[in-house]
């Protein structure tokens, strides 16, 4: 297990207010700032933050804890995987109201996004992430307390394999501006077994 930012994680557009720690990365988001392509709404939109390390490891995972105060409609942060502005992939929670927020993921590739969602509570101001690879597909994971993570979806890039570059983002789509801080960011071995893996362990 090796701290992410041990890996000197680089900025794909830099925040004009950010602060980063021993093991505490803290971004104020800017308005106007998101990741969308295409699909739906018919824009690209390519301006939120990403703080990112490049690898060639095709099996590891990446976990973070993430904490935000966010106010306004689309407000997020979370993982993210940015290849280039076609090809990409994020999970966050997305604020909506003061009832509901949307806990999901963005899969873009070759140009376009899709999005899956489940609605939370918006009392919910803190989400544990764990992302996996395994050579170019890849499992995104999610947790409450840190230890006991759920699925939220397996998927494939099809630009993701060989180098990647992969990390954390926030931004405010709309109006909004606002504190989001990521702590427990820890590389470690893949914790998504594989499938020979999963049939001995069920028979």
């Amino acid at each position: 297990m090796v701290g992410f930012l041990k890996y000197n994680p680089e900025w794909i557009r830099k925040p004009v207010q950010t602060m980063i720690g021993e093991d505490k990365v803290e971004i104020i988001t800017e308005s106007g700032t998101d990741l969308w392509a295409r699909t739906y709404y018919g824009f690209q939109t390519d301006t939120a933050p990403v703080l990112q390390v490049k690898t060639t490891e095709e099996f590891f995972s990446f976990i973070v804890k993430t904490e935000f105060e966010s106010s306004h409609r689309f407000d997020q942060c979370g993982v993210a995987m940015y290849l280039d502005s076609d090809n990409w992939f994020k999970a966050s929670i997305e604020y909506e109201d003061e009832k509901v927020q949307r806990l999901g993921s963005v899969v873009t590739n070759h140009g376009y996004s899709d999005w899956a969602t489940t609605d939370i509570s918006s009392e919910i101001k803190t989400m544990w992430y764990r992302f996996s690879r395994r050579g170019s597909d890849y499992r995104i994971e999610c947790s409450q307390d840190g230890i006991s993570f759920k699925q939220m979806r397996i998927f494939h890039m099809w630009e993701g394999s060989g180098e990647i570059t992969f990390g954390i983002y926030a931004g405010s789509p709309t109006d909004g501006s606002y504190k989001a801080t990521f702590t427990n960011m820890e590389i470690t071995e893949c914790q998504w077994e594989s499938d020979a893996e999963w049939r001995a362990d069920k028979e």
